[in-house]
């Protein structure tokens, strides 16, 4: 039987993300302090720490569990690797990074590592179980590194668009999946 979270606990929690969200947006994240994000969210410090380890937890959780919802899901909605599904989440991976840029740009650069080290896992994981469908006979150790090939190479890419302020061209895109697909 499935153990259901109290609604409460929940709410709470998403009022302490939500918190931290608007203060990331209005301040640096070195800047951001538990007792910013406590009296934003109208909760207690004992309450914010039952939830989060520290400001950076919440961080990542607040990567993992809001920002990168969207990204990962159409990953994770793809069946099969191919040209369109890389197209698509190269797509999503720039608009993610612009959007997160911009929004918050006064924390930004204390984010991109820890967003850099949770994209390349989670995508890491998606392209490892899309490539062992397409490939069952592969070893463990070609589908793990193939999986980070084309992880990592779609975050840098996406970061250097973003970082030059720029989008690429459909020419561009394309040579850079073709690159990256094995047939």
């Amino acid at each position: 039987m499935e153990k259901t979270i109290d609604p409460r606990i929940l709410r709470t929690k998403r009022l302490i993300m939500d918190a931290f969200l608007q203060l990331a947006i209005e301040k640096e994240f070195k800047d951001i302090t538990i007792k910013d994000i406590t009296l934003r969210a109208t909760v207690n410090r004992a309450t914010f720490y039952y939830h989060f380890n520290d400001k950076y937890d919440l961080l990542e959780k607040v990567l993992i569990e809001d920002v990168l919802k969207e990204v990962l899901k159409n990953v994770g909605e793809q069946e099969a690797l191919s040209e369109g599904s890389l197209h698509n989440i190269l797509l999503s991976l720039i608009i993610f990074q612009t959007g997160l840029a911009t929004q918050c740009s006064r924390s930004y650069e204390a984010f991109t590592p820890k967003i850099e080290t949770i994209v390349k896992q989670e995508l890491g994981r998606i392209f490892k179980e899309l490539l062992k469908g397409k490939y069952p006979n592969w070893t463990d150790e070609k589908l793990d590194l193939q999986s980070i090939m084309i992880s990592w190479t779609l975050f840098g890419i996406s970061m250097r668009y973003v970082q030059n302020n720029e989008q690429p061209s459909e020419d561009m895109i394309e040579s850079i999946i073709k690159a990256l697909l094995i047939d």
